[in-house]
């Protein structure tokens, strides 16, 4: 496998002052890109050294229904990314999404070097193409890792809690798992930015696109979920994902309070200038408002 070039991080430039930004403006964009590129970890997957599993535990992973989908997604996240980033004039924005479209290329990266340190069996990989509309192709990415992401947070924390794992491969993922939350930072600051900074005629043809894409997400999601029963792999497997993990006893109703806090924690880190990803937690908190029992707070 050839390894991935690091990418040359150029200095940002001056930081940016404590006092409030404007959406949209110069400040923000440099606030948001500089975000990325300053808190990059250049770690290489080829090096990783992936622990010895006891056969029970080296099991229940490849077990996971997640891998031929996974190789696969940061595969297309990766061309995605870099596809948009090539039509970008700005050089600190074009900078920030060439970085981010290299992590997404540098999971898929750690993700075949898991596969074959564990004997993992891949389906063949299918053909990734160059997307007709890079825009499209961007928004889709953000979005769908707007909602893996703050499931992930959540599906990361039960597995590490449970022990099912060994700490070392646990430990392993959390550079991954902290750079999904960069990620989607990064992108839903990108929208509120580009949103502002469009011509006006653009913008109509915009937030149609935005809503497309939600829609397109949404169908997607509920066509995986109804393909469970029939042994399809699991795209979104959340919905078992939990026990899957390690932990029978969780219930839905802990693994989203989980998410919840683990979204919170994560993100939090950052500069609170920034605006956060706020559909999904929304949507969640919600539903736990409506249904199930009352949330513990941590």
């Amino acid at each position: 496998m050839t390894a991935l070039p690091f990418p040359e991080i150029t200095p940002s430039g001056p930081a940016v002052g404590d006092g409030p930004i404007r959406f949209g403006s110069e400040e923000h964009k440099r606030l948001f890109c500089t975000m990325l590129l300053d808190t990059f970890n250049p770690y290489r997957p080829a090096v990783i050294d992936w622990p010895t599993l006891e056969p029970e535990t080296q099991a229940r992973l490849t077990a996971l229904p997640i891998w031929d989908i996974a190789v696969q997604t940061e595969n297309r996240a990766g061309m995605h990314v870099c596809t948009y980033a090539e039509g970008i004039p700005d050089p600190l924005l074009r900078q920030a999404v060439e970085l981010n479209g290299f992590e997404e290329r540098r999971h898929r990266d750690v993700l075949s070097h898991l596969v074959e340190a564990y004997g993992i069996t891949l389906a063949p990989e299918p053909a990734c193409p160059r997307p007709r509309d890079p825009e499209w192709a961007f928004l889709v990415t953000g979005y769908s890792e707007c909602i893996d992401s703050f499931f992930a947070f959540g599906l990361f924390a039960t597995a590490k809690a449970s022990g099912s794992f060994p700490a070392e491969l646990v430990d392993t993922f959390e550079p991954v798992v902290q750079e999904e939350g960069r990620h989607i930072l990064f992108f839903v600051n990108w929208v509120a930015w580009h949103r502002r900074t469009m011509p006006l005629w653009r913008r109509p043809w915009f937030e149609l696109k935005v809503l497309a894409v939600w829609a397109f997400l949404i169908w997607e999601r509920l066509g995986i979920a109804s393909d469970v029963s029939h042994g399809q792999q699991d795209n979104n497997f959340t919905v078992n994902g939990a026990s899957q993990l390690g932990d029978d006893d969780i219930d839905v109703f802990t693994l989203l309070d989980t998410c919840l806090r683990e979204d919170a924690r994560r993100l939090g880190i950052y500069d609170p200038r920034l605006k956060r990803p706020r559909f999904v937690p929304f949507m969640i908190r919600t539903f736990r408002k409506c249904i199930g029992p009352t949330p513990v707070r941590a």
